[in-house]
């Protein structure tokens, strides 16, 4: 345990020391990199034995680790492959001198050191050109539920139409996203819901919603909000507006509110 603590200080002061010298080359066009990457990046793991760690953006895909010639790899973002019959997606890029092959897959992983489970298995081949053979490592990973997300959301428009206080039988409906968690509360038009997020990239389900149970008026068109809200797949964020989407069309619009 201590020589892997001690491998651990190691890759931190390394990889510490390098951002610094970087920093200090060209310290805007360094914050300007780290501000696009983090903001881009939907997707991290990690892996002990040798330690590493994996980045997927939309523009890049970053990997870093102690394994010499390997330290610090950098490919153009690749579009996932689902593979048949499986919940693993793969991803296949390489550049001038590397190349890499890294396989998520749903199911619960346990770190090997800490203990700490997160919700995807990866499996990472990985070599320079000029070795004949690819290293397979593998660690766990999370999908990083967009921050914008995180706010509280009015409902503007259901199903195509604008919504009015009078259609819900105390006000508008609300929620509140909870990125970090992938959790969300909130108000439905008659009850209190709350539910869970399920986020991958740009696919976005809200999951598990229970409610109070009062009982509601009849025109009320709580069931018809949460019913889009169970039904929608995709999202985007602009103007201060949250659309929530599936392959049939737009479902629901929140107005972001502080």
């Amino acid at each position: 345990m201590k020589k892997y603590l001690i491998l651990f200080i190691t890759f931190s002061l390394v990889y510490s020391c390098k951002s610094v010298n970087s920093k200090n080359t060209n310290s805007n066009n360094s914050s300007e990199n780290t501000s696009e990457e983090d903001s881009t990046s939907y997707f991290k793991a990690t892996g002990n034995e040798p330690f590493w760690g994996l980045k997927i953006g939309k523009k890049k895909i970053v990997f870093t680790s102690l394994i010499q010639g390997k330290e610090n790899l950098s490919f153009s973002s690749t579009k996932p492959i689902r593979a048949m019959g499986a919940n693993i997606k793969s991803y296949k890029a390489s550049n001038a001198n590397s190349s890499i092959t890294i396989s998520i897959q749903h199911t619960d992983c346990q770190n090997s050191m800490s203990g700490a489970i997160s919700p995807y298995k990866v499996s990472i081949e990985i070599k320079n050109n000029t070795e004949a053979n690819y290293q397979k490592i593998e660690g766990c990973g999370k999908y990083i539920t967009d921050y914008r997300l995180h706010d509280i959301w009015v409902l503007e428009e259901l199903n195509g139409y604008k919504v009015f206080v009078a259609d819900f039988q105390k006000e508008l409906h609300r929620i509140e996203i909870h990125a970090e968690e992938n959790k969300f509360m909130g108000f439905g038009g008659c009850n209190s819901i709350t539910g869970s997020l399920f986020f991958e990239n740009d696919l976005l389900r809200f999951s598990n919603i229970t409610s109070t149970l009062m009982a509601c008026s009849e025109n009320n068109k709580e069931d018809k909000f949460v019913k889009a809200l169970q039904n929608s797949t995709t999202y985007s964020i602009k103007n201060n507006r949250l659309t929530l989407s599936n392959p049939s069309g737009k479902l629901l619009v929140f107005r972001k509110v502080d």
